[in-house]
């Protein structure tokens, strides 16, 4: 009964503020949220997780001991993925990363790989970060995860202790030259020997998600994977 009036109740939301798609702008239907049919067809997906290589894992090989790296959607400028992504990041729009989130794990049910994650971590924001933006963008996508493939989601374990700009302008070598790591893990021996996947946004030079690896690895015979909403080839 209740999930009937949350139905009906939605469905009277958008006859009072008609909803647009965030793909083509034009006015959602009754039974689509966030993107319109069409572009949900065809939103770019990288199949990452259908593949024994990817561009990820060749980004990180010989520098991270990653169990498996996907990212769920291709980034490009100006594309579908960006204007979610800006939505979502920018615009207050937690309900798409319970969209993506749904998505992704629809694609993930029967990966073995994905069901010997103990714990889902988000890339944390620094204190003052968080109080800016007043929510984590990647924390919805991380819940939903958590919830559709029943693993742990926890946004204690890994801190960011150091605050600076936006890297969004930086480039590849003023990203990576960080003289120190900008995280900390916090754990006690029930952490040790667990497999740990790091979820961010968007991968682009892939400093942060080094970052946050090398710190849960220093946790005793741990494991981690990475995970993203998109990954930029650019």
């Amino acid at each position: 009964m209740l999930h009937l009036f949350d139905k009906i109740h939605k469905n009277l939301l958008k006859i009072i503020y008609p909803t647009y798609c965030l793909g083509c702008q034009q006015l959602l239907l009754k039974n689509e949220d966030v993107l319109c049919s069409n572009c949900l067809h065809n939103l770019p997906l990288t199949l990452h997780q259908e593949l024994s290589v990817n561009e990820i894992n060749r980004n990180f090989y010989g520098i991270l001991p990653l169990e498996f790296a996907y990212s769920f959607l291709y980034f490009h400028k100006n594309g579908i993925t960006q204007n979610l992504i800006h939505h979502l990041k920018y615009k207050k729009r937690q309900d798409i990363g319970v969209f993506l989130g749904e998505l992704f794990s629809y694609h993930l049910q029967s990966n073995e790989k994905i069901r010997k994650v103990d714990f889902i971590i988000p890339v944390p924001l620094h204190e003052k970060r968080l109080f800016e933006r007043g929510y984590n963008q990647v924390d919805t996508f991380c819940q939903t995860l958590s919830r559709e493939l029943n693993i742990t989601y926890d946004n204690s374990i890994l801190k960011r202790i150091s605050y600076s700009k936006s890297q969004t302008k930086k480039n590849k070598k003023e990203r990576s030259e960080m003289s120190t790591t900008p995280f900390e893990v916090v754990f006690d021996a029930s952490l040790h020997g667990k497999h740990f996947l790091i979820v961010d946004d968007v991968i682009t030079t892939g400093a942060t998600l080094e970052a946050c690896a090398k710190e849960l690895l220093s946790i005793p015979n741990s494991k981690v994977s990475l995970l993203t909403i998109a990954y930029s080839q650019s």
